[in-house]
């Protein structure tokens, strides 16, 4: 059986590279990779790093952030095929129609969409920054938020802001079972829930902890009296988890189908060591932008940036499309 992790190590001797993994890849993947984090570390990471040849272990989108902020870099992914059901669910096309019903309203997009909604996006935000991206909208505008149906929803009730939201969700998230949720939370006494905004409400209103994955992660070394965590998030997460605390017991909440493996990405589980091997060879497959959609989706993220930085906007009057 062929070495990958020897391979790919012994070609950062050849080539000058980074690799950037998400939380929710395998563990041997988060091993190799140089960073490890959520999606809003990963796109700053990216663009801060000197290499001009980057690899993003995670799905297509967190690439094309990456490439948006630094389109002179080379952005590697090992599958162009690792999508996203959020980006699925909200189509360009659709997308636009319902941005125009709404011109004066300020578009706020989750991280987890295309090149080409962010183009026609105010402000881009993530599960870690989305809350200091809320609160900078003055409160006599109108928000639009997508495409994650259950974290405006999340939004909505923590900061009691009306929202118009789009009708996606996330394919892991939503197959979390409240019901077996309280009746495994039963069986542990002493254990607490911690789960990610993008699940069903029933499951956040079981949770004792709600954040991003960072957020998570850092809750284990928050609750260090806590010996048992229940996690209502994709598998992957375990690995830092215990790495971070090897001494508690970290459970999987329950799914409604317990017969599937509805409980893991399987876009961000298309990415192998092999094909990473293989991209840093092969400098391919890599996200290719034109010119004006980087130009037009860096606004977003710029302001995205900017305010998860303590810096001051302007907002857009009206969209014009």
């Amino acid at each position: 059986m062929t070495d990958f992790k020897l391979k790919i190590n012994e070609l950062r001797e050849k080539k000058d590279f980074k690799i950037l993994a998400h939380y929710y890849e395998e563990s041997d993947i988060q091993d190799i990779a140089d960073y490890v984090g959520d999606s809003l570390f990963l796109a700053q990471k990216g663009s801060e790093l000197e290499t001009n040849l980057v690899l993003l272990a995670g799905v297509t989108f967190m690439g094309e952030s990456v490439k948006i902020l630094s389109p002179d870099k080379t952005v590697l992914v090992p599958d162009m095929n690792a999508g996203c059901s959020l980006v699925d669910h909200s189509p360009y096309n659709k997308y636009l129609e319902w941005r125009r019903k709404y011109p004066e309203a300020i578009c706020v997009t989750y991280v987890n969409s295309s090149a080409a909604v962010k183009t026609i996006t105010d402000v881009a935000c993530t599960s870690s920054n989305v809350e200091k991206v809320i609160n900078s909208i003055p409160k006599d505008r109108q928000i639009l938020f997508g495409p994650d149906i259950n974290l405006g929803r999340y939004l909505e009730k923590k900061f009691k802001r009306d929202m118009i939201l789009w009708p996606g969700s996330c394919q892991v998230h939503v197959q979390f079972s409240a019901q077996k949720l309280f009746e495994l939370k039963a069986k542990h006494p002493g254990s607490i829930v911690i789960a990610h905004p993008e699940c069903e409400e029933n499951v956040l209103l079981a949770s004792d902890v709600i954040g991003s994955t960072s957020a998570l992660l850092k809750s284990t070394t928050d609750n260090m009296n806590v010996k048992t965590f229940i996690v209502a998030t994709e598998l992957g997460i375990f690995h830092q988890m215990k790495k971070l605390r090897p001494d508690a017991t970290f459970i999987q909440a329950p799914v409604e189908d317990e017969n599937c493996a509805c409980n893991e990405c399987p876009y961000m589980k298309m990415n192998t060591m092999e094909k990473i091997y293989n991209a840093l060879v092969n400098e391919t497959p890599k996200i290719e932008l034109d010119d004006k959609t980087i130009q037009d989706a860096n606004v977003c993220l710029d302001r995205m940036m900017k305010i998860t930085n303590g810096e001051s906007i302007e907002w857009p009057s009206r969209f014009e499309l």
